[in-house]
């Protein structure tokens, strides 16, 4: 599957590929207030500009079921970032909220693929005893782009416009797709199983529904808040504009590490203990930061630890579902996962921005109601983790007594 590549290298290479993707959809929501006022877009509306992205990225989710496990992985995954980047480029010719939205939904409808292409490739090619580490070095393009990407497209729209950032990542896009194409070898173990192309019907079992509602709980807590943080921390708590870009890249350094080390807890742990431990705590930070007025701690602590939780809880819930699917259905359940995950992220921007109004003085009211919503939806998830784990343990038993034992 993976030819003469080491497994490290492909796993540089598409977490790489990920991190442009990840930065795409990460540098909108904190220049949400520099191309609101730029554009005429009352700053409460700024869950609609990334529930387009979401949406779109749900319904392309839908649409690659029905194929992608058709394809080699990296002839999907180079396609899906071209497009990725293509939309990107798009939105930096924006002249109000419908044509913003609508380069938002053209990149949205590559970038959803181009994540379950991700995670299928790194399932296809790390075995599910070294997996934790890594998805936690995968997913530390997260990381990355907070430390590196945000801050930086913060300062290049301080220096130039809110529209330079977005050349800049569909330029840095397009280098690291053609990297991707040049070096990844061809990817195509999955199509030589005798069931190439299974019914989208076969993965609606107990176990794969579960995990998907753990998707949809997941995103709906973390989009029902996120879009809203930067207009909220500078409008409402007057943190200064030239130290967004700090707050973000102190927040990204924490949780690169966090990721790593998250990654072996779960090898060691198990994804239930160390995501509900991250998933408790980031309720608790939630709610002193969001959800008490005035805030329990300072802006800085907030974020950092939101980001650090995070990562515990991300890290561990995507570890355990890509346990869950077979090979042969790995990227059909990736775009079904995709398409929930990024319809409940659309559901909670959306809902946000029916819930927050702001005042004259760019103030966002009904912070609180979004924040103790986030934590109540989020905290249904540790009882899940449980459920899944013990399933994946079964199966997983269960396989191995059904493997053929090897000749004496």
């Amino acid at each position: 599957m993976s030819g003469k590549m080491s497994e490290g290298a492909i796993i540089a290479i598409v977490g790489a590929v990920q991190f442009v993707n990840i930065l795409d959809f990460m540098m909108v929501m904190p220049l949400g207030p520099d191309f609101a006022r730029s554009l005429a877009i009352p700053e409460s509306q700024l869950g609609y500009i990334g529930g387009a992205y979401t949406a779109s990225a749900s319904l392309a989710g839908i649409a690659g079921a029905f194929f992608l496990d058709r394809f080699d992985r990296k002839t999907a995954l180079c396609l899906a970032v071209l497009g990725l980047s293509i939309g990107t480029v798009l939105g930096a010719f924006a002249w109000g909220l419908p044509s913003l939205m609508a380069a938002r939904i053209v990149a949205g409808a590559f970038g959803g693929p181009a994540t379950s292409l991700s995670l299928s490739i790194i399932a296809d090619v790390v075995p599910a005893e070294r997996r934790g580490k890594a998805m936690g070095a995968v997913m530390g393009a997260f990381s990355v782009a907070s430390v590196v990407g945000v801050p930086m497209g913060l300062e290049l729209a301080r220096l130039g416009s809110w529209r330079t950032p977005f050349f800049a990542v569909a330029l840095i896009g397009l280098v690291l797709n053609a990297a991707a194409f040049v070096k990844l070898p061809s990817m195509r173990g999955h199509l030589d199983r005798a069931q190439a192309h299974p019914a989208l019907s076969e993965l609606v079992r107990a176990d794969t529904l579960l995990s998907l509602l753990m998707t949809g709980t997941v995103m709906f807590g973390m989009f029902i808040l996120i879009p809203n943080i930067s207009a909220y921390v500078m409008g409402n708590l007057h943190f200064p504009r030239e130290r967004l870009g700090l707050l973000y890249f102190l927040g990204g350094i924490v949780s690169f590490g966090t990721m790593r080390v998250s990654g072996i807890l779960v090898d060691k742990l198990g994804s239930a203990v160390v995501g509900s431990f991250g998933t408790l705590a980031m309720a608790g930070v939630t709610y002193a930061g969001f959800g008490a007025a005035p805030p329990l701690i300072p802006v800085m602590a907030t974020f950092i630890l939101f980001m650090t939780m995070s990562s515990f809880r991300n890290v561990s819930y995507n570890t355990l579902v890509t346990k869950v699917p077979r090979q042969h259905e790995r990227a059909r359940f990736g775009s079904v996962q995709s398409a929930v995950q990024h319809m409940a992220g659309a559901l909670g921007a959306f809902a946000s921005s029916r819930i927050l109004t702001e005042t004259p003085t760019h103030e966002l009211v009904g912070m609180q109601t979004v924040a103790r919503t986030s934590i109540g939806v989020t905290l249904c998830l540790i009882p899940m983790l449980f459920v899944v784990e013990a399933r994946v343990k079964r199966q997983l038993a269960a396989a191995k007594a059904d493997a053929p034992k090897p000749a004496e």
